[in-house]
């Protein structure tokens, strides 16, 4: 033990967002578990290989070709996933990589990265739009999503950032100009990547996770060595949905952390020159977004590059290049906007305002989550977020969605 320090640790580069989910029962506890851990870790060193158990759960990567990387994949989870539904060729198209392609020929395309414990169809309707715009679209499956949650346990950041690399380079085989976007920790993935390849055209990163809100997040790659779920997995509490985990292995938290300190790392030493979109909300329960916004004004620099912040935003007219919108609309039930929510349409099938998946696991009490399973009307905000008398499902989709994709259009385009 003597001489670990946290910058140390954070040197061993190993990154999905710290949720507050697990930071419920009170920061004390949370210290009391994780320093425990630690100290027991420090007993003996904790194993730097996956057991052989485990180590086959990744998806295939090394594919030439876009077409042979989809069919892959596809297969992998037909065989691997754990179904929630009878409905296997729904739950298929949700989670298996996706493309979009426009009408006439694509001068450009657009590489979506989904968030951890997400799918690709994270970008459903963002996809959609950007090949309306005439890009060509591809979301794809980051390693150990899709399947089932411990799937993620043998995943290592290096996984994740091949996956980046090597579809960059399949992209570059069908078109001339490549653009990068992400969610949360796809975010961090994309944007470390363009911080190294100056031929990238721009960025869209929607809740990025550069910086959790979570102080001890920095213990979670020693933490994953000996305690592999921080909420083991339970019947009762389910541990996916048709489109996404509910539950993550201690180790999907700790390749996210040590992601967001690579990328902090490198925003830390250069600045991003190319147009690029930032949304974030005021109201994130799981991004550091005070962080984002000062990252965003710092090291963004191109003058068509643009922030969406929803929620207040003092003064912003000292912030030319930030939009803010509230993200209060009591009119629409809404008492504050979502990590996740930022990236739907309220058209959208699943997660829009008449979807058929309504998220009521948003850490409120037993009868307000039964009440909400049960189709009750209910308000919408982020995980947490609590009033007298009222039951809060987690917004999954953006009122603003229109507005923004026009926004993001101009980016794209340098205006």
């Amino acid at each position: 033990m003597r001489g670990f320090t946290r910058r140390r640790f954070a040197g061993l580069r190993a990154g999905p967002v710290m949720t507050r989910s697990w930071m419920a029962k009170g920061g004390g506890l949370v210290a009391a578990v994780l320093l425990g851990a630690v100290l027991a870790g420090c007993a003996a060193p904790p194993p730097q290989v996956a057991p052989p158990m485990i180590a086959d759960r990744i998806t295939p990567l090394g594919q030439t070709s876009f077409d042979a990387y989809l069919r892959e994949t596809t297969d992998w989870v037909s065989r691997q996933r754990s179904f929630q539904t009878a409905d296997h060729a729904s739950e298929l198209a949700w989670n298996a990589p996706r493309e979009w392609r426009p009408v006439a020929t694509p001068q450009a395309g657009v590489l979506l990265v989904h968030g951890l414990g997400d799918s690709p169809w994270s970008f459903a309707d963002i996809g959609e739009d950007l090949a309306a715009r005439g890009y060509l679209v591809r979301s794809v499956l980051l390693p150990g999503h899709g399947t089932k949650p411990a799937d993620l346990i043998a995943v290592r950041l290096a996984d994740w950032q091949r996956l980046v690399r090597e579809q960059v380079a399949l992209m570059r085989q069908d078109v001339p100009q490549v653009y990068l976007g992400g969610f949360s920790t796809g975010a961090n993935l994309v944007a470390e990547y363009a911080l190294d390849d100056a031929e990238v055209r721009g960025l869209l990163l929607f809740s990025p996770a550069f910086k959790s809100n979570v102080s001890l997040d920095w213990l979670s790659p020693l933490l994953s060595h000996v305690k592999t779920w921080l909420r083991a997995p339970s019947v009762d509490h389910a541990q996916q949905t048709p489109q996404r985990y509910l539950n993550v292995p201690t180790n999907g938290f700790a390749q996210f952390y040590l992601g967001s300190v690579t990328v902090r790392d490198k925003m830390a030493g250069k600045a991003y020159d190319k147009p690029t979109l930032i949304v974030a909300s005021q109201h994130d329960s799981v991004v550091d977004v005070d962080y984002v916004l000062k990252t965003f004004q710092q090291r963004f620099t191109h003058p068509a590059s643009r922030m969406i912040w929803y929620g207040d935003l003092p003064d912003a007219r000292a912030l030319p290049r930030v939009l803010a919108r509230s993200d209060r609309l009591p009119d629409a039930h809404i008492s504050q906007f979502s990590h996740m929510g930022v990236l739907f349409s309220p058209r959208n099938p699943v997660y829009g305002s008449a979807g058929t998946q309504r998220l009521c696991w948003n850490g409120q009490n037993a009868a307000g989550f039964q009440s909400c399973m049960a189709g009750d009307p209910v308000w919408y905000s982020d995980w947490g977020y609590q009033e007298p008398g009222k039951v809060h499902a987690r917004l999954t989709f953006n009122p603003y969605f229109d507005w923004q994709s026009g926004v993001m259009g101009d980016v794209m385009r340098g205006l």
